[in-house]
């Protein structure tokens, strides 16, 4: 499950994985490997079975205890499984141990995101995240593509091309990653332009933000007919998407990013700075939450994604928590969710319901913002008209007058001042209607 390996048809026959997890005592084994299953199944792996551990921490060397590794390889062999899956990161050590014991392909639970993410880059800067976050985990892991050198005991007979090759992989690796890194910091730079762009044009911004799979995509293309895809797997939208609607004449711009998990890997969250950017840039955070999900895990998901927002430093942003997928809940279930988040809109992407509060919501936080005025522009200085449309100003009324063109606009509060010459009282505005 590495970068440049074919994209896997999701017809095709799914592997056969066996799941594994260190768990702390007392932890519902079924309810915290339910997540693995799901993303198992997202990577095209069908879990046939799963071992569970209950102890403080995982064995540094044999990640499950000497005892319980030995119950592993027989349900391995077993369940006739082709890959075994772990719900932690595991250190090189710990991936070697593992697999010389059962002889088998480990997957450790970033390597699974990784390649999940891997399949469903689309853009081209999307793909080179997905290919910086591999180079990156792999780095250190490199030794165990050698490790027959190491069988050897070091000394005679083990240095030479071996160790060479070796050390080019590593030093080819890190030349790539600085190549990555350069060319995601000019799309940076692209992306720097854009927003700027839009700063001065006043446009408002609205990320979505959430749980993976809480329905951020569908919200999206029923608020702005994105015509983005609504697959219902993990990660579906990773590349961040921009789209508008209008309310009350006035415009906004929606993003969507890539969903949350519990654990998100380090390196995903470095490496998809992109998607991340878009929220950390938004002026106001829309929250969305799957209402029809179990009240634990909900608590679980939306507390996974308030770390990744303060690991981005976008938590202080505004925000509004969205209860979506209501169409899949009961009254009672709706009560339930309306105590417990009672400044929450609940609404149904699929449906439509709830949408035009959001609208109207959304309208409403950025409603001081701007200022109904009224303009007299003199025909000969025309550009300043082409100023007004640059600034996406909402024009309510256009009228010309012998005096030159009367508008009624809604301005961005602090540009108005570069209008202040051309005010018009209300007063003298009837007066000229009259």
């Amino acid at each position: 499950m590495a970068m440049g390996q074919p994209e896997r048809s999701w017809a095709a026959e799914p592997e056969r994985g066996l799941l594994v997890a260190v768990l702390p005592q007392g932890a519902d084994g079924a309810d915290e490997l339910a997540e693995l299953e799901e993303l198992s199944r997202t990577a095209g792996v069908e879990p046939v079975g799963r071992v569970v551990q209950h102890r403080r921490l995982p064995d540094a060397r044999t990640y499950v205890g000497k005892g319980k590794l030995e119950e592993l390889k027989q349900a391995y062999g077993n369940a006739h499984a082709e890959v075994l899956i772990v719900d932690d990161e595991l250190s090189p050590p710990q991936q070697r141990t593992l697999e010389n014991a059962l002889q088998a392909r480990v997957v450790d639970r970033t390597q699974l995101i990784l390649d999940i993410f891997a399949q469903h880059a689309v853009s081209a800067e999307g793909k080179l995240q997905v290919e910086l976050a591999q180079l990156e985990y792999n780095l250190p892991r490199m030794r165990g593509m050698w490790q027959h050198l190491e069988r050897l005991g070091g000394g005679v007979g083990t240095r030479g091309p071996g160790e060479s090759q070796l050390e080019t992989d590593r030093r080819l690796a890190r030349r790539r990653i600085t190549l990555l890194r350069t060319r995601l910091r000019k799309l940076g730079r692209q992306r720097d332009v854009r927003r700027k762009e839009r700063k001065r044009t006043e446009t408002p911004t609205v990320a979505l933000a959430g749980y993976t799979n809480a329905g951020k995509s569908t919200l999206l293309n029923a608020l702005t007919d994105a015509g983005v895809s609504v697959r219902d797997r993990l990660f579906e939208t990773l590349d961040p998407v921009t789209r508008g609607f209008e309310q009350e004449g006035r415009r906004y711009l929606v993003t969507d990013t890539v969903g949350f998990v519990r654990r998100l890997p380090h390196q995903l969250v470095e490496g998809f700075a992109a998607t991340l950017e878009e929220t950390l840039v938004a002026d106001l955070v829309l929250h969305v939450v799957d209402g029809s999900a179990p009240e634990q895990r909900l608590v679980e998901q939306i507390a996974a994604v308030d770390d990744v927002l303060r690991e981005i430093g976008a938590n202080e942003l505004p925000a509004e928590l969205v209860v979506n997928k209501i169409d899949a809940v009961d009254t009672l279930g709706r009560r339930r969710l309306a105590n417990r988040y009672p400044d929450a809109l609940q609404i149904s992407a699929l449906t439509g319901e709830g949408l035009d509060e959001l609208r109207a919501r959304v309208a409403e936080r950025f409603g001081e913002r701007f200022e109904r005025v009224r303009l007299l522009l003199p025909f000969e200085e025309g550009g300043r008209l082409n100023e007004l449309y640059a600034l996406g100003a909402p024009i309510d009324e256009r009228e010309d007058t012998p005096e030159g063109v009367l508008v009624v606009a809604r301005l961005p509060r602090r540009e108005i001042h570069r209008f202040a010459p051309y005010l018009v009282a209300e007063e003298a505005h009837e007066r000229r209607r009259a």
